[in-house]
């Protein structure tokens, strides 16, 4: 017995050697694990680390011709080379709402600037240009979809609204005849889709990518959600309140509640109607069912300042322009929607400078006023104070400025990466479908 545990013992010290020597030959590189496991060999050159987010996000942008994007802000079927920083256009003041849905402008702007920022400084960005494909981590389609609508569709004959689609038809021709699309089948691309109804026809043949939206009120879940989507802030209309350094703000807002807006609006948006009826006429609250136009919007701005609460009901979707108009007034905004999404909000606790009731909860007579009028000094003046310090994060600007509005979009689309990235390394190895679908 003596012998054979000397043996035992013997055999288990030399075993342990020869796996010592091994280790130590791969690590120092003398043995190349690749000639023995060639199988599962992948190109090194290919290879690229896991994104950390520690780094400013890489985007590639597609070169597409200025009918797909700054074209549209030139004339409806102007056509021209490649956008570049010399050739951007600023974004013009006469386009009235349609600079709500704008954000696929301001991200197209944020990646043609290298400059220095105000100061002299070069400025921190969520977000960097490259021009080499193979070094990006993701892949930006520079197609004005919103914009687009806005032009051809939504005001157009039947002519123009062929040639929305015709623009769409050939974006999704040219990503999937794309290398960079085919590889990830999409997943690591960021596709700007803002106005509920842009890419329209077309959204499902590209609903892998990364959309940048408004809500979800219009596409299904399995076109548009939360998991692989980035929510972004309508481009606010009413002017930022600068100058709002009033002493005693609270009791310089003499209204309780302000509303001005449509009433005639579709799903949710049609409580619009019944909010009016409950609150025409009480008192400190000024409900106005009308319109936008040039008056409208100075009325709006006055009201807005003037008013310690913002209402904003859902519109045609759950969300709607009024919310970021006030909060660049500073006027505590009171949201009524069961299904509103809202941007950056991994990041912002929206309860800190917002008040939340249900559609059920606002149509009780009586019940919302009651719940404002309770809100006590300090605590309004707590979230007045709030809004004035995250108003930054809901400007649309160029050049852009660090935690901006374009910044904080570009943040959340490096939020999105790692699941993209999953859903990229899970399909190149799947052989039958997923399980648990």
């Amino acid at each position: 017995m003596k012998v054979k545990d000397t043996m035992s013992k013997s055999l288990l010290i030399l075993a342990v050697f020869i796996l010592f020597l091994v280790a130590s030959l791969f690590y120092t590189g003398k043995i190349d694990y690749r000639s023995s496991f060639s199988l599962f060999d992948s190109s090194p050159s290919k290879a690229k680390p896991c994104f950390t987010g520690s780094e400013p996000l890489k985007v590639y942008m597609y070169d597409l011709e200025m009918k797909y994007n700054v074209g549209l802000l030139k004339g409806s079927h102007y056509n021209a080379a490649p956008v570049t920083i010399e050739t951007l256009p600023k974004w013009p003041k006469s386009t009235g709402l349609r600079r709500q849905h704008s954000v696929e402008y301001w991200m197209l702007a944020s990646l043609l600037y290298a400059g220095d920022d105000e100061n002299g400084n070069r400025p921190t960005r969520e977000a960097v240009r490259v021009l080499d494909p193979d070094s990006a981590d993701v892949f930006f389609v520079p197609f004005f979809s919103s914009l687009s609508y806005n032009t051809f569709y939504r005001h157009g004959n039947d002519s123009e609204v062929k040639f929305d689609d015709q623009l769409q038809a050939e974006i999704v021709d040219f990503l999937q005849k794309s290398e960079h699309w085919k590889r990830s089948s999409g997943r690591d691309h960021v596709i700007p889709m803002h106005h509920p109804n842009a890419f329209k026809r077309y959204r499902e043949k590209v609903n892998a990518a990364i959309f940048v939206v408004a809500d979800f009120g219009r596409p299904r879940p399995t076109v548009s959600n939360l998991r692989k989507d980035v929510v972004a802030p309508y481009a606010h209309v009413i002017e930022t309140f600068v100058a709002d350094d009033i002493s005693d703000p609270y009791e310089s807002r003499t209204m309780l509640l302000f509303f001005r807006g449509r009433t005639d609006r579709k799903d949710e948006g049609k409580d619009r109607q019944q909010l009016k009826d409950m609150l025409s006429g009480q008192k400190d609250v000024v409900f106005e069912a009308t319109g936008i136009s040039g008056e409208g919007v100075n009325a709006s701005t006055n009201g807005m300042r003037s008013s310690k609460f913002c209402l904003n009901p859902a519109g045609d979707t759950p969300s709607s322009c009024r919310l970021f108009d006030a909060i660049v007034s500073h006027c505590v905004p009171v949201i009524v929607s069961d299904k509103i999404e809202l941007p950056f909000e991994d990041e912002l606790d929206y309860t800190k400078f917002s008040i939340f009731f249900s559609r059920q909860e606002a149509k009780k007579e009586g019940y919302m006023l009651d719940q404002l009028r309770s809100v006590s000094r300090a605590r309004w003046l707590e979230m007045w104070s709030y809004l004035k310090n995250i108003t930054h994060h809901f400007e649309y600007q160029y050049p852009p400025k660090k935690g901006d509005a374009v910044n904080m979009i570009w943040r959340q689309v490096k939020h999105k990466l790692p699941a993209a990235k999953l859903d990229v390394h899970r399909n190149r190895r799947l052989k039958v479908p997923d399980w648990w679908r």
